[in-house]
């Protein structure tokens, strides 16, 4: 397979079964080019000679010579395999809807090359050689994000990629769209005459709703991350007590994401002034629950996002198409890996992670803004309350915001419609159940963004005395372009500002990298 050394991109090279999380958010986060590792080599090329052999004998082979999925039981003549593997594709070609993002789009193209680069597809190296070089030059597929029920793969989104390695479809080159077959001549690369089930092997597979899964868990993390400064802030800005953040408590029940939670609270709030001042002498016996209960359910989300994380990088390094070509055993047999149930189940998960994060965090502000709650804070956070509002729409607006999630949580998995006349007759959803998550994260980072402007004030209003060195620098770090709030002024611009904090994990940079180095995939 031919190495694109003149690429514009820097290049990752992937060895297929081995492919980390680590190195997946790093091209989705980067825009890096890849490159399958030269071990895959052998045994792409044994199982595209079986195809071969098995388009050109007499045994019926499903989708290599025969029609597809209702249509199986019609032979086809072998000089018939390219048309009918370019008509696949085409008429394939149905996805509706806004175009998928372009960093998603290349992992959907990486995950793909991974599932060819197992070597039980039966593609030929210039199919590989092809996507890798797309992916050198920036050629990237314009495709529709609906139409996949996550059954039987992804096969509307992946015939719009797919289309492109014809000349076919939309393509963006550098950035600007252009059709397909413009955007191969401009990168310098030549379409694909598709071989036997090589329209199949495409098509076929998780690779849509794995991505769309991989950038949901890949933010939420990220949020993750954010809240819990938020929340470290939150607590010092109504007075908390940290007793309850005590690593005894959290071993004696045992789990690990509650166990970080509470270790990284503490060292984010050690040595805080604030905390100190009001150790002896508190009248209250307890805080309420958003800032008692943080580490439980905090590190409740976490373990799913863990637990997720294993379960996709499983999925990523996955053979999912059909047939598959079973190495050494010269049988190539029909069976369902291209159900995307288990990356179905991971989407449900983040889901209901990123909505009680959320939910917690909402509640963190409703008490900041709350003079009945927040231990003498100002209302809404204003120092001229009644002529100023202060943060008091915001704190609504991260009602609505924490509201839309609630209902986005609810679970796509456990829905299910037949389809293509019956024979694929129980499917996951899985596409737009992972795609639903970058809503839920926008949400979310918005969310966080308003917890972290509300902290920011209500430490500021305890002054002389001072936080801990860490959350200072968070403080500071959102005083950078964005100042107090000393009095009413248009607030869209900071929120939004808040927000892209969060995203872009300027925050979490803000704090020493070893309070938080634990709280990854």
């Amino acid at each position: 397979m031919p190495a694109f050394t003149e690429a514009n991109l820097p290049e990752l090279i992937l060895v297929p079964g081995e492919t980390t999380l680590a190195q997946l958010e790093r091209i989705w986060r980067e825009g890096l080019a890849v490159r399958l590792d030269d071990s895959a080599r052998a045994g792409i090329m044994a199982s595209a000679a079986q195809i071969e052999a098995a388009a050109n004998g007499d045994r019926p082979v499903y989708g290599v010579n025969t029609g597809f999925g209702k249509l199986a039981s019609i032979k086809i003549r072998a000089e018939d395999t390219a048309t009918l593997q370019r008509n696949l594709i085409l008429s394939h070609c149905c996805g509706v809807g806004e175009p998928v993002e372009p960093e998603t789009t290349r992992l959907i193209m990486v995950l793909k090359l991974l599932s060819l680069g197992r070597g039980a597809s039966g593609v030929r190296p210039e199919v590989i050689a092809l996507i890798e070089g797309m992916l050198a030059r920036d050629v990237l597929p314009v495709i529709p994000a609906q139409g996949s029920v996550g059954a039987s793969g992804d096969l509307a989104p992946l015939a719009h990629m797919a289309a492109v390695m014809l000349g076919e479809g939309r393509a963006t080159h550098d950035g600007q769209e252009m059709s397909g077959a413009e955007a191969l001549a401009a990168a310098g690369l030549a379409p694909v005459v598709l071989a036997a089930k090589e329209g199949l092997a495409l098509i076929n597979g998780t690779q849509v709703s794995t991505a769309f899964a991989l950038a949901g868990l890949f933010e939420a993390f990220a949020s993750a991350r954010a809240a819990l400064i938020t929340s470290a802030l939150s607590t010092d800005a109504i007075m908390g007590s940290t007793a309850p953040f005590l690593n005894e408590i959290h071993q004696l029940r045992g789990h690990r994401g509650q166990i970080l939670s509470a270790q990284v609270i503490r060292g984010l709030m050690e040595g805080s002034e604030i905390r100190e001042s009001h150790r002896e002498g508190d009248a209250r016996v307890q805080d309420p629950y958003c800032i008692r209960c943080q580490p439980q359910v905090t590190g409740a989300c976490l373990d799913l996002l863990w637990q997720t994380a294993s379960s996709l990088q499983i999925e990523a390094n996955a053979a999912t198409d059909n047939p598959l070509v079973l190495a050494g055993e010269d049988r190539i047999v029909s069976g369902g890996n291209f159900h995307a149930e288990p990356v179905a189940f991971a989407a449900d998960q983040i889901a209901l992670a990123i909505a009680e994060i959320g939910a917690i965090a909402q509640r963190r502000v409703a008490l900041m803004v709350d003079p009945a709650l927040s231990h003498d804070l100002p209302p809404f956070l204003t120092p001229d309350p009644g002529l100023n509002s202060g943060l008091m729409i915001a704190e609504v607006t991260s009602a609505a915001l924490m509201s839309e999630n609630k209902h986005l949580a609810n679970p796509c998995s456990t829905d299910s419609t037949p389809t293509s006349a019956n024979q694929e007759d129980h499917v996951s959803m899985a596409a737009h159940g992972a795609r639903r998550l970058r809503r839920m994260n926008a949400n979310l980072s918005q969310i966080i963004g308003i917890e972290a402007l509300c902290a920011a004030a209500g430490v500021e209003f305890r002054a002389p005395l001072a936080t801990s060195a860490p959350l200072r620098a968070v403080i500071g770090r959102l005083r950078e372009t964005i100042p107090a709030l000393e009095q009413d002024r248009y607030l869209a611009p900071d929120l939004a500002e808040a927000a892209e904090m969060v995203r872009s994990g300027a925050l979490v940079a803000a704090v020493p990298a070893d309070i938080l180095k634990e709280v990854c995939p």
